[in-house]
């Protein structure tokens, strides 16, 4: 008696080229550097945004997709709570209503109840921070996700002098300090911005644990000397790169962010 096998389960998502996956420029991650999952989908994203012959529109469209990916990643690392609720799918279906000259009268049973599903909750409050000015462009994602987020701003630029980031402007929400923060900033060179803003979040009393730092793009170096100097901090990034340039320049990169986004 002859049994025919069962059909082969259905594959699982298409993987990126493997010469360009985050693992083929740094490896092992930093314990505290978490990636977007690794798909040809996602590499499809990444390789329209970094055309230089993308559209303005298409450039914001596809970013704006990434951004989204990217902030509901970084909601996923907040800490919850048990939570339960009530549904509104009825246990009991005896009783019954009769809406007549706008009066109800209920008969013969009691109200029906609905049936309790023990879930979870965000614990805590959150707010974004965007470092200036490319930063802003993933505002509109966490708002998205996030119903009447607060949101803070700070300013960071090279000191011609020392050539050290100096802080310019910072805008927080007075209670910054029992947030949890997600830190935006699209693309990690160096790092020196990003350290330099999550220093002036520490000195405003939030603590390191408590911040998450989101972007689009990643240098191997920039990663590593800022996930050495903030370990407790969580990275989310969506892709990281082959490396720096003589120029400090993300490379193969996306050229300027801020640029291509605002036509400056």
């Amino acid at each position: 008696m002859s049994t025919s096998l069962p059909p082969p389960p259905p594959p699982p998502p298409q993987p990126a080229n493997s010469l360009n996956s985050n693992r083929a420029h740094l490896d092992p991650l930093p314990p505290s550097v978490f990636t977007l999952p690794q798909t040809a989908q996602l590499e499809a994203l990444y390789t329209i945004i970094r055309d230089k012959e993308t559209s303005r529109g298409d450039f914001l469209f596809y970013s704006d997709r990434i951004i989204r990916l990217l902030v509901e990643e970084g909601l996923n690392h907040l800490p919850v709570v048990a939570r339960t609720v009530e549904t509104p799918t009825n246990r009991e279906v005896g009783g019954w209503r009769i809406i007549e000259d706008a009066r109800i009268h209920q008969a013969e049973a009691s109200i029906p109840q609905g049936a309790t599903y023990n879930g979870v909750g965000f614990e805590g409050k959150i707010c974004g921070v965007s470092i200036l000015r490319a930063g802003e462009a993933m505002e509109a994602g966490l708002r998205e996700v996030c119903r009447s987020v607060r949101i803070g701003k700070i300013l960071i630029q090279r000191d011609e002098e020392t050539t050290l980031p100096k802080l310019l402007y910072s805008k927080f929400p007075q209670d910054i300090s029992s947030r949890y923060v997600l830190l935006l900033d699209p693309m990690l060179a160096t790092g020196g911005s990003a350290m330099k803003a999550v220093e002036v979040l520490i000195e405003h009393g939030v603590p390191e644990e408590r911040i998450i730092f989101i972007n689009l793009v990643a240098a191997p170096e920039g990663l590593t000397t800022f996930c050495s100097r903030y370990p407790l901090l969580k990275v989310i990034t969506g892709w990281i790169d082959e490396g720096l340039n003589e120029r400090a320049y993300i490379m193969p990169g996306l050229g300027d962010f801020g640029e291509r986004r605002y036509c400056t």
